[in-house]
């Protein structure tokens, strides 16, 4: 008698791009052996847990997500991700950018996240709001299936706002910078501004006048990764940017500055949950 196969259940997660708002990132993904490694994005994530539950680590803590709840990471907020449930797990997410959500602020006015332009933040990694997540259902489906300009834009805008007014906050930012954050955001900017500069660690600690040992320490806290992560997680940022633009994979791995394409090729695989190779095919 011969055995079963057991067919392995398979994993996936397919990008796109919505041109509303200037160009939103959204993933329809199903995992059951994807484990996420701590990274971050440029734009926030929201996502509506579809089936199973996802467990993730979000700066200050671990938590679930259940099926209908919804996840909400800040933008360059580290977090990881894997799943929580013997099935694994299946979401649909968006990741707009920060100065797109910026724009609703301002235009909310007076309302609850106060009068003055800025940040919206997400107190909470995990919501339940049924009606919110039926109408990010609803977003996700007119996008996939609908052509409607104005339809799209109408309901991304609608959903985005109450999400807003719901469940953020407006970051409050001082207008005094202590100097050891300006020398720490120095650094910071260097590294964004040049991510595959082959920078050593004695070069980043003259540019912010403080020692390389202070520098490590200092700056995870501050942004959660030491200067060496960080560094990866900019490049990840441009490997995306340059994706996007149709750039070979291989010059892709060479201009962000990884050392070879299976260095880029598992770091892109952990943060992203695709490759490089599937990553470019969804977005072109």
């Amino acid at each position: 008698m011969r055995d079963k196969k057991v067919a392995c259940p398979k994993e996936q997660a397919t990008y796109s791009i919505a041109q509303e708002l200037g160009g939103i990132e959204v993933l329809n993904a199903q995992y059951h052996y994807q484990n996420f490694s701590r990274h971050s994005h440029e734009g926030y994530t929201v996502g509506v847990i579809e089936q199973g539950a996802q467990e993730f680590f979000r700066t200050d803590g671990n938590y679930i997500a259940p099926q209908g709840s919804i996840i909400l990471v800040n933008a360059d907020e580290v977090h990881t991700g894997h799943s929580a449930s013997e099935g694994g797990w299946s979401y649909q997410a968006m990741y707009p950018l920060p100065q797109q959500l910026a724009l609703i602020t301002e235009e909310l006015g007076h309302g609850r996240l106060g009068r003055d332009p800025g940040l919206p933040y997400f107190p909470s990694p995990v919501v339940y709001d049924p009606e919110l997540a039926d109408q990010f259902r609803l977003v996700f489906n007119i996008l996939k299936q609908s052509d409607n300009r104005l339809l799209r834009e109408t309901l991304l805008y609608s959903v985005l706002t109450r999400l807003l007014c719901r469940h953020g906050k407006l970051s409050v930012t001082s207008t005094t910078v202590p100097k050891a954050q300006q020398q720490l955001k120095l650094v910071k900017e260097f590294i964004d501004d040049f991510p595959s500069a082959n920078v050593s660690l004695q070069e980043l600690a003259n540019l912010a006048s403080i020692s390389p040992f202070h520098l490590v320490r200092a700056f995870q806290s501050a942004y959660g990764f030491p200067p060496h992560a960080y560094q990866i997680q900019a490049r990840l940022r441009l490997a995306k940017k340059l994706l996007k633009q149709g750039h070979k994979i291989s010059d892709v791995a060479q201009e962000a500055g990884f050392h070879d394409q299976s260095h880029f090729h598992r770091h892109f695989k952990k943060a992203m949950g695709v490759t490089p190779g599937q990553y470019f095919k969804q977005v072109n």
